[in-house]
């Protein structure tokens, strides 16, 4: 009986071949450090009032009462304000939102509102793919904005805000502040008398 042939099975050598994956590696490792070198933080710009001791309540509020909006902020989303000095008379209730206390500050710095229209229709126009054109076009922007926003005729906002509200009406008058392009805005402390007036007016309601 002729011997049965022996089978042999072909060993295969198991490679696996990582040169792809070092490629695709180096090429998240670019993507990510161009993403991280333009997204720049951004930030809001905040004036607070000073504390220096030799600073009195006079020069601190030494603002033109016909360009002079305070703004108080208490508990329950509510919003009071007056322009120029306080008085019993000019307090007025407002709310957030553009039918609340946007519109009131739209209306009082209407000018440079038109100003900062006019000068985003003109830049729209002026984009370059040139890097460091653009930047310099951005940086002329911003001072051209700037200078529209503290202009003469923008009024000066006082924000003051009660213990009682929550941090997102913080927040949200910082929005409007933004929205309504105010240059000149401060945080001041809400102090009693703010409070009292208010109750006297409207009852603490």
């Amino acid at each position: 009986m002729a011997k049965a042939k022996e089978s042999r099975q072909k060993k295969m050598n198991a490679r696996v071949d990582f040169t792809p994956m070092v490629d695709m590696i180096m090429l998240l490792v670019t993507f990510f450090m161009l993403c991280t070198t333009l997204l720049k933080p951004q930030t809001m710009e905040i004036a607070m009032p000073s504390d220096k001791e030799d600073v009195n309540e006079a020069d601190r509020s030494q603002i033109a009462e016909s360009k002079a909006i305070t703004i108080l902020v208490d508990e329950g989303r509510t919003v009071y304000y007056f322009k120029g000095k306080p008085s019993d008379d000019n307090l007025e209730k407002s709310a957030f939102g553009k039918d609340g206390i946007r519109a009131v500050l739209m209306e009082a710095n209407a000018e440079a509102v038109k100003k900062v229209k006019a000068l985003k229709d003109e830049y729209k126009h002026k984009m370059s793919s040139n890097l460091t054109e653009e930047l310099r076009l951005k940086e002329e922007y911003k001072a051209k904005l700037d200078e529209i926003k503290d202009g003469e005729d923008t009024p000066s906002v006082i924000i003051k805000i009660s213990d009682k509200a929550v941090y997102k009406d913080q927040i949200d008058i910082l929005d409007e502040m933004q929205i309504c392009n105010i240059g000149k805005y401060v945080i001041d402390n809400f102090k009693p008398e703010d409070k009292a007036k208010i109750d006297a007016k409207f009852g603490g309601k």
